[in-house]
Order: structure tokens, then C-alpha cells, then sequence
């Protein structure tokens, strides 16, 4: 194996790829009382039209996320209760770009990886369970329709998106999943869930060659095409429409505005644009910003209120979000803000103190259990996230003045409030 060391995050990392494609990575974490794994798929909600043997294949909204639900059964019975009989605490996850099983134990965790790896590979599913899980999963997402959050969140990238299938919920929808069936289930498995396709991430005090012993000893021995995703037409920066707005049962208005940004698609580069694009949102309306005192002082912004950036599946965005009764004045307070920076430049000790602030909160993550989860995702992605904090050194103010400047322009920023139900058109 090989192995690498990270001296200013004072990180071990030891490395293999497998002749199946599979990379695996062990972070060595001596001393450590708990073992976690992660095993993903590079495979989401927005993977819907892709090209596998020579043919486009469309499938129905929801299947990543229906496929993560399923995976769990085995002929035998359950793999969920099977990893917490054993002692383990695991789970899983569909997001728009990848899937995750994981799991973190105190012991028998050798034990627990192999019934992981054994179940994410070997799928298992009969008609009538596939038609139970409709039943199940129909009913989960008219329960997430009813949630403001969730009605926010993708009214938002429909007003930013025309054609991107991130503009659709993970989930899918009551009618999309009446469409999936166990053939359904298999043909996706088989092409999104081969090694080549996949990442396995260890952490914790654990000998790395023998992770790589049981990845060897579980997994199919060969290697799978990686299918080639279509994720429609390309986006512009002009978004569908500037408002929207939703009556829901809340208390308050509640609202996210922003615009859209062409990420790179893989890569150091697109790690680097990541983190310019959120020291630029964070300078801007962050909670260490003057704007956000301000805001808050003012009653305008509750501690809810937040700036950030997002890539996922082709596309990506800042985005600010929070409650307040009077959403269209937060949207002219930041938009303002925007202008004032493009026009009078950043001032280099806010810029400096932002930066320190966001290079502490790097360094926690990566000393946290979401550090696991973003490893196996920036992989995925390209680059190597514990690059992270070395790449923010490299950042300047240049760097962000020319973010602001090119990705976010007032007049391509859209806004999507949900209202109080006894508040619209009153």
C-alpha cells in the first residue's frame, strides 16, 4: 500500500486500488476506540439518463434513492440488523451525486466491514418487497412534500436550473417510483455498484493491509464500465425567474436566494473554486461578516441565518437562507453589500479574519465523523480533501473579488420565500 502523510493536518493516509478499480483508503487514527467505514457508490438522484454497453438508458426519478433503501435485505434476512446485532451503528444515504453505507463500531469491526461490503454487493430483492418499498417510501415523500425546508429547497433550484435533474427531489416522486421494479433495481445495481465505480474509506486504529485483505476476500474480482452521465443541457447564469413563493403552514417566512456558477467538474481546480466561492459567501453574509451583525442587530436575520456554497451533479450555487419577516429587505441588504464590495474592493483584514475562521472550521471538519463522509466524496469528485486547508492558504483576495465579480451578479440572483399561509395575497 501506499501511504502519505499530511503534515500541516498531521494526517496518515494509506492507499490501494484494487485490480477491480476499487480505491481504498485507510486513515490511521492510533489510539482511537472507534473504527468507522464508508463505502459509496458514485451514483445519486440526479444520475437519471446515462450510457452503459453502448446505449442510452432513461430511468424513472427516485431509483439511487429507492436502490439505498432495498439494499439492506439479503436472502438471509436483514444486513441493518444483522450490523447492529454485531455491535455496529450503521446507516445510509442517497444525495443528489453519491450514495453511502456506513457504519462506525467499538468492536468486531472486521466483522461488521465484511457483512458491509457483503450486502452493498450482493443485492437481493424479490417483486413483492419491491412493491411493499412503494408503499413505504410513497409515503415518505408526501410526508417531505409537506415540509417547508424541502419545498424551499427545490422550488429554489427550479428557479435557478431549467434542465438539470438536481432540480428534482432525491426521493422522487409517488408516480416516478410506481415505475420501479426488482429489474429495475438489479440493472442499476449492476451498473453503478461495480468497484470501479465505488470508494471504500476506513478510519480509526486498524491495520490497513488487512482492510485491504477483506476488500480483496468480498468483492467481485472484476472490473465494471463506468457509465457516462447526461445531465441535460447546459445551465446559463440567467435564472428561470427571479421569484418564486409558496402558502405553507410556518410561522414565519422563510427564504433562500442566490445564483448559479459554472463549477469544474472534477479536480483540484474544483476544489479550489469550492472554497473561493464560500469564503466569497462568507465574507459577504456569513456569520463572522459586519453584514450579518448588522442584519441581526436590526431583527432582520435570526441565528438560522446562513451563506454558503454548493456543487453537486454538474451544477452549482450560493446560496443565503434563513426566517424573517421581511425576506425583501435581507435580499437588498446582500445584494447591496454585493455592490459595494465589486465596486470599493475587500478590505484585507476582514478578508484575512474570514479565512482564518474558515480554515479552523476545515480543520474541525476533518477531525470530525462528517470527515469520512467528505473523503469518500471528494474522490468521487477529483481531488483529495485533505488538501483542503493547504489549498485556502493559496486563495487571495484577488481569488474572491473575482468570483464576486463573475458569479454573483445581483441580477442573476433568484429568490424562492415560503410564506405563511394567511399571508399571501393578504
Amino acid at each position: 500500500m501506499k501511504s502519505k502523510s499530511y503534515e500541516l493536518i498531521r494526517e496518515q493516509v494509506y492507499s490501494d486500488r484494487l485490480d477491480n478499480g476499487l480505491p481504498v483508503y485507510v486513515i490511521k487514527k492510533p489510539g482511537y476506540y472507534k473504527s468507522y467505514a464508508f463505502f459509496a457508490t458514485n451514483y445519486g438522484g440526479a444520475d437519471r439518463r446515462f450510457k452503459f454497453g453502448g446505449e442510452w438508458i432513461d430511468t424513472p426519478e427516485g431509483v439511487a434513492h429507492f436502490l439505498e433503501h432495498k439494499m439492506f435485505d439479503t436472502e438471509d434476512g436483514n444486513a441493518l440488523e444483522e450490523l447492529s446485532a454485531n455491535g455496529a451503528q450503521p446507516n445510509a444515504y442517497t444525495s443528489t451525486d453519491v450514495t453511502g453505507y456506513y457504519f462506525e463500531s467499538t468492536d468486531k469491526f472486521c466483522e461488521n466491514l465484511e457483512i458491509l461490503l457483503s450486502f452493498v454487493s450482493v443485492p437481493y430483492f424479490t417483486k413483492e418487497s419491491v412493491e411493499k418499498e412503494q408503499g413505504i417510501i410513497g409515503q415518505e415523500i408526501r410526508m417531505t412534500e409537506d415540509e417547508p425546508g424541502y419545498t424551499l429547497y427545490y422550488d429554489f433550484l427550479k428557479l435557478l436550473f431549467r434542465h438539470n435533474p438536481a432540480r428534482h427531489s432525491v426521493a422522487g416522486t409517488v408516480e416516478s417510483i410506481a415505475e420501479i421494479t426488482d429489474e429495475t433495481l438489479y440493472a442499476c445495481h449492476k451498473i453503478f455498484y461495480n468497484p470501479s465505480n465505488m470508494a471504500l474509506i476506513v478510519a480509526g486504529d486498524v491495520d490497513p493491509e488487512k482492510i485491504v485483505e477483506i476488500a480483496k476476500k468480498i468483492l467481485p474480482t472484476e472490473r465494471g464500465e463506468i457509465p457516462q452521465r447526461d445531465y441535460g443541457e447546459a445551465e446559463t447564469s440567467e435564472p428561470v425567474a427571479a421569484r418564486g413563493e409558496k402558502a405553507m403552514e410556518v410561522s414565519e417566512p422563510m427564504f433562500v436566494f442566490g445564483a448559479s456558477a459554472p463549477c469544474p467538474v472534477k479536480g483540484a481546480e474544483r476544489l479550489k473554486f469550492g472554497l473561493t466561492a464560500t469564503l466569497a459567501a462568507q465574507i459577504i453574509g456569513g456569520k463572522s461578516s459586519p453584514l450579518f451583525f448588522k442584519l441581526y442587530d436590526e431583527g432582520l436575520v435570526k441565528n438560522d441565518f446562513s451563506a454558503e456554497f454548493e456543487a453537486t451533479a454538474g451544477i452549482s450555487f450560493t446560496a443565503f437562507d434563513g426566517q424573517s419577516k421581511e425576506p425583501e429587505k435581507v435580499f437588498a441588504s446582500v445584494t447591496d453589500e454585493i455592490r459595494r464590495i465589486v465596486t470599493e474592493g475587500l478590505d484585507d483584514a476582514l478578508f484575512a479574519r474570514i479565512k482564518k475562521a474558515l480554515f479552523g472550521r476545515q480543520l474541525r471538519m476533518l477531525n470530525s465523523e462528517d470527515a469520512w463522509d467528505g473523503f469518500v466524496r471528494a474522490h468521487l469528485q477529483g481531488y483529495d480533501t485533505f488538501l483542503t486547508a493547504e489549498t485556502l492558504l493559496t486563495i487571495t483576495v484577488e481569488d474572491v473579488l473575482a468570483f464576486i465579480r463573475e458569479h454573483m451578479k445581483p441580477e442573476n440572483f433568484a429568490m424562492m420565500t415560503v410564506t405563511p399561509k394567511n399571508a399571501v395575497n393578504a
